[in-house]
């Protein structure tokens, strides 16, 4: 049977950073497309130094982007790029990038510059608001998209504040959006022949995830309030509660689920009292105060077989160390073991692609490559001559 994957064979070239871009395009080589990362010659994508305490260049925020894809160290303000990038576009299938909106068309790598060299290109640009619009030239960063999309706004709790979330969730949510953009822009090709701009926007994104929400106000007028940990439907009787040792995330949302919460934390009668969602809304601050001491007896896993016995969704809060050693997924091989860039007999632990497939499942195709590890053997494919690269070395453009 066939292991070839959906993308085998596309060519991706890559001059984004941080997270959105290379993210994206990292799920695209895990399909089996072929990704030329350009990074600038000093320093590179930022992310090689964030978040880490090694001089090495090889962050874990860059680790979990840039998986199997080949570095092209080239400084594209040097016009002598020019004929590089060129040649390169002539055999790609995909540009991506996520400059600030105006920024790569100064360079000479606009959409328009390069579809000229390659009329059927997909290229597609990343952004916090969009190429167009009154705020389209503005910088943005993760934070200040859930800031502004409204995002913060639904998070946190009323006495304490909005918050952020803890992790990337404009980044990589923008990262998964324009990875299934560029993958239909190539299925389009394929049924039509014609290539085609894409256009993704983070604050876009930020609305899309929001889309319950934003559309519960545009049709009722309610505004959101924060809630903190409980459920947007703001029953009482999911939330999440302390337990003796712990907390536990408790979602009893039916009327049996509900019911048989009660009883098992032996209050059946009070279920009389609160037996429609009405009831238990108008008086969920009462009914938090009764059910959170019952909880808090007992420890989080009497709790996980108590109530997954009786049908009531439960499960404990963990924390990082306990996921990455959760059984599930390791059958499903979310989590990989990667030879250590710096030291082969070593291993790095890696988050692989977000799902599975048979046959042709998302692969690692090789390591996040150093920075300009692949230059020399990029331009020698281009039909450079070892004194032209070394000359380019020599005047620093590669």
């Amino acid at each position: 049977m066939s292991q070839e994957q959906a993308l085998t064979g596309v060519r991706i070239l890559d001059f984004s950073q941080v997270l959105a871009g290379p993210f994206a395009t990292q799920q695209l080589a895990q399909l089996g497309a072929q990704v030329i990362k350009i990074e600038q010659p000093v320093g590179g994508d930022m992310t090689r130094g964030l978040m880490s305490s090694s001089s090495d260049g090889m962050a874990p925020s860059f680790l979990s982007a840039n998986l199997g894809k080949r570095s092209l160290a080239l400084d594209l303000k040097n016009p002598d790029a020019r004929e590089i990038v060129h040649k390169l576009v002539a055999q790609a299938d995909v540009v991506v990038e996520n400059f600030k909106p105006g920024t790569i068309e100064r360079l000479g790598y606009g959409y328009d510059a390069l579809r000229a060299i390659k009329p059927d290109l997909v290229y597609a640009s990343i952004s916090g608001f969009g190429q167009t619009g009154p705020r389209a030239g503005l910088p943005a960063f993760d934070g200040a998209i859930q800031a502004y999309s409204g995002m913060m706004s639904i998070s946190g709790h009323a006495e304490t504040g909005p918050v952020r979330s803890g992790y990337f969730a404009v980044d990589m949510s923008t990262a998964l959006n324009a990875a299934f953009a560029i993958t239909a822009a190539l299925l389009r090709r394929a049924n039509t022949g014609e290539g085609q701009r894409v256009d993704i926007s983070m604050l876009d994104t930020a609305l899309f995830m929001q889309a319950p929400q934003m559309t519960g106000y545009l049709v009722t007028g309610n505004v959101p309030e924060l809630n903190g940990n409980a459920s947007p439907t703001k029953q009482p009787t999911s939330n999440v509660f302390a337990s003796r040792d712990g907390y536990v995330q408790v979602i009893a949302m039916k009327e049996t689920q509900v019911e048989a919460l009660f009883g098992e934390l032996g209050i059946p009668e009070l279920y009389l009292e609160f037996n429609e969602p009405s009831k238990r809304l108008r008086r969920r601050d009462e009914l938090h105060s009764i059910l959170a001491p019952l909880i808090a007896a007992e420890n989080t896993e009497h709790w996980l077989h108590a109530l997954d016995a009786i049908g009531v969704p439960v499960s404990a809060i963990q924390d990082f160390p306990t996921v990455a050693e959760e059984p599930q997924l390791a059958h499903r091989g979310v989590i990989v073991d990667m030879a250590h860039h710096q030291d082969p007999e070593q291993s790095v632990k890696i988050v692989r692609a977000s799902h599975v497939a048979e046959p042709g499942s998302p692969t690692i195709q090789g390591p996040s490559p150093t920075l300009g590890a692949h230059s020399q053997e990029i331009l020698e494919e281009l039909g450079y001559s070892a004194q032209e690269i070394g000359a380019m070395r020599d005047a620093g453009m590669i």
